[in-house]
This record gives C-alpha cells, sequence and structure tokens, in this order.
C-alpha cells in the first residue's frame, strides 16, 4: 500500500479503535455506577454520547476508505476495511434501532424487558475493535 494513504488508514483506524474502547467499554458500563445516576438518566445521556460516537465512526469509516481507495491496498488491509465498515453498518442501520426504540420506551416510563440487541451491540464492537486493531498493523506495515 502507498506510504501516505497507508499512515492515514492505520492512524484513523487507531484512533477508531480508541474511541470504541473509550465510550463503549470504560463511558458505557461506569455511566450506571455513579451515585445518583438513574436508569433514565444514564439512557439519555448514552444516546448522545452513543450518537456523537457513531457520527465520529462514520467520518473516521469514510476516511479509511477514502485512503484506502486510493493506496493500492494490499488484500488483507482492502478485507479487513470492508469488514469494519459492513460491522459499523449493521450496529447502525440494524442494532441501534432496537436499542432506540427500547430507551423511548423506558424513558416515557415503561418497563421494558432487557434487549438481546444489547448483546449483539456488545458482541459487534468486540469484532470491530479486533478488526480495527488488525487494519491499523496491517496498514502501517506497509508504511
Amino acid at each position: 500500500m502507498d506510504t501516505t494513504p497507508a499512515a492515514v488508514a492505520g492512524a484513523a483506524a487507531f484512533t477508531w479503535f480508541g474511541m470504541v474502547l473509550a465510550i463503549s467499554f470504560l463511558e458505557a458500563p461506569l455511566k450506571f455506577r455513579a451515585p445518583g445516576v438513574t436508569v433514565p438518566l444514564g439512557l439519555g445521556i448514552g444516546r448522545l454520547v452513543f450518537r456523537a460516537l457513531n457520527i465520529a465512526e462514520a467520518v473516521l469509516a469514510l476516511v479509511v476508505v477514502v485512503a484506502v481507495a486510493t493506496g493500492s491496498p494490499t488484500t488483507p488491509v482492502g478485507v479487513l476495511t470492508g469488514v469494519v465498515v459492513v460491522l459499523l453498518a449493521v450496529q447502525l442501520g440494524a442494532v441501534r434501532p432496537v436499542l432506540n426504540r427500547r430507551s423511548d420506551r423506558v424513558l416515557a416510563g415503561e418497563d421494558a424487558p432487557r434487549s438481546r440487541a444489547h448483546l449483539a451491540y456488545i458482541a459487534l464492537e468486540l469484532l470491530k475493535t479486533a478488526a480495527l486493531v488488525a487494519l491499523g498493523a496491517s496498514a502501517l506495515a506497509t508504511v
């Protein structure tokens, strides 16, 4: 892969990885342990934070795709780029709407049952973080 696009793709992948770690695996679970944070309050905060994270992820995905498309990528870099983009698309297009409907019900005062969609989102986050590390390392290996 060409040097500059590889460096950009690697930097974007690792930045994206760090953001997902910070929000999904630190902020999200910890906010519910803070004193005075109720489930509705935590859900409201979480929706705002994850909306911002997902926008940042979409921008970083676009940066990675453009860098990879312009940089004569190796097969692993091309495949891993596709994997992270598909994982993000599934999260945003299939899982987040289900989670948003449940949080709407909770915020409206309903007693909504726990959702398996949350577990799906976490599983996708784990897969995405692994793919982002592999993508970043693969891209930077060509620099």
